[in-house]
């Protein structure tokens, strides 16, 4: 019965499993073999099967047996990470990290600052979400998240406290064989639009912010991962953060498109905030995010 059930009698388990014997197990905990007898068989009474075949020369499991040891290791795991939890919110630590980002944000150092957070904290349960644009500032004001990466555009909001950590270049590309790749001239906007612009939107509808329109034939997309497939394969232009097209415009895939200077300015740099609401201080950990996520785009 899970009443009568410690974590010591399942440590004792483990232990005989993992050293193959019951002296073993004892010498492990310091305790007497006759402990660690005792402990195996009121464990086995309380929960009515029979853990060990004992007519051999040493006990072994028996096939129940070693399927409670597979749940026995389970729920020492979680009572460890239940007791690390409770011993950093003694110390201050946040109990969960709960990020959003937009589609913008660089994703190589921010995988290797979650790594490294993991590593630093293990115990810290962490919450991830990718959202459209305008996405992860709408969870943060809903309170899903405490911390989001994100656009703000065209300004900081005042219930929202702000830290700039890198600036976007974004570039007009096409395809190679699209009109617009041949034009041998800057386009203007009369060119931009008789052609489809593949536009970043924000998921929550028509009316939400578009970044950069210019063209009056749009296609809305959601993710820059389906927008990059429509790109490629020559349904129309955008601009894009430059690391991610980097390597197709290196290998002749896409083409950097001039722009008249009228409508050159529409281009300017983007700034990525991590933003957290006014009266929500990100805590230990989520301060520690943001300094190495900081340091490795700073590189």
């Amino acid at each position: 019965m899970i009443s009568s059930l410690s974590l010591d009698q399942l440590r004792v388990l483990v232990a005989i499993a993992d050293t193959g014997s019951f002296s073993a197990a004892g010498r492990r905990l310091t305790r007497v073999q006759s402990a660690i007898s005792q402990t195996v068989a009121t464990l086995e009474a309380s929960q009515g099967v029979m853990l060990f075949d004992r007519s051999g020369h040493r006990p072994q499991l028996t096939d129940t047996g070693r399927i409670l040891v597979q749940q026995a290791r389970m729920v020492l795991a979680s009572a460890a990470r239940f007791e690390a939890v409770a011993a950093g919110s003694r110390q201050g630590m946040e109990a969960e990290l709960a990020l959003a980002i937009d589609p913008l944000v660089p994703t190589a150092p921010l995988i290797g600052s979650l790594r490294a957070l993991h590593e630093t904290h293990p115990h810290l349960q962490i919450s991830f979400s990718t959202e459209g644009l305008g996405g992860a500032l709408r969870r943060l004001r809903a309170g899903d998240v405490s911390l989001a990466l994100c656009l703000l555009l065209p300004d900081v909001p005042e219930d929202v406290k702000a830290m700039p950590l890198i600036r976007i270049n974004l570039v007009p590309v096409a395809a190679t064989d699209h009109p617009l790749a041949t034009l041998g001239r800057p386009a203007t906007r009369v060119d931009l639009e008789t052609h489809v612009q593949l536009v970043l939107s924000d998921a929550a509808g028509r009316d939400g912010p578009n970044y950069g329109l210019t063209g009056s034939a749009p296609w809305r997309f959601v993710d820059l991962g389906r927008r990059m497939d429509f790109l490629l394969a020559g349904f129309g232009w955008c601009r894009m953060p430059e690391h991610l097209v980097k390597a197709h415009l290196d290998a002749g895939r896409l083409v950097r498109l001039m722009l008249d200077e009228e409508i050159r300015g529409n281009a300017d740099p983007l700034t990525i905030y991590a933003a957290h609401l006014a009266d929500r201080v990100p805590g230990p950990a989520g301060r520690w995010l943001l300094s190495d996520l900081a340091a490795r785009l700073a590189d």
